[in-house]
């Protein structure tokens, strides 16, 4: 009896959902304001992180085609997307001339000493999160192909349930 209540409790333990946050770091956005992250908002709503960098072609086609269906998005779910750029602190003044000349229209904060990728386990770019209404961590996804925007959106729909 007593090894199937062990065995239950490891269950309820491995299988809870983990209540993983955005760090507590500081950032600076392209504009040059302090962003704390833990206390970004978005009205009980999902918020997609996504990481990337100005090198980084595939970042650039997953942002670019996130750009073109996100008015639909907010529309529909109320999304905003906080883009992170990696770029090291020699390049970020490479940033806001590629946010410009894409039109993206999402919150861009810089992090230069890679102190936030390293804090959210980002092992490689282009790398998302989704946040349900209570700012916990739902998704996480590393790559991105033709078309992973789809994906993205339904788990920001899931979110939204959340």
């Amino acid at each position: 009896m007593k090894n199937w209540i062990l065995l239950l409790v490891l269950l309820a333990a491995f299988c809870a959902p983990i209540k993983a946050q955005l760090p507590q770091i500081t950032l600076k956005s392209i504009d040059g304001k302090s962003v704390r992250l833990d206390t970004i908002s978005n009205n009980e709503k999902p918020i997609i992180v996504s990481f990337f960098a100005t090198w980084c072609k595939p970042c650039n086609r997953e942002l670019s085609a996130i750009n073109e269906v996100y008015d639909e998005w907010k529309k529909e779910t109320g999304v905003k997307l906080i883009a992170i750029s990696i770029d090291q602190a020699q390049n970020v003044n490479k940033v806001k001339p590629l946010v410009d000349a894409n039109g993206w229209k999402y919150e861009v904060l810089l992090d230069p000493n890679g102190e936030v990728r390293r804090a959210v386990g980002a092992q490689m770019i282009p790398f998302v999160l989704v946040l349900d209404k209570n700012k916990n961590i739902v998704y996480k996804h590393s790559g991105y192909a033709d078309g992973s925007e789809n994906e993205l959106y339904e788990k920001v729909k899931e979110a939204c349930k959340k």
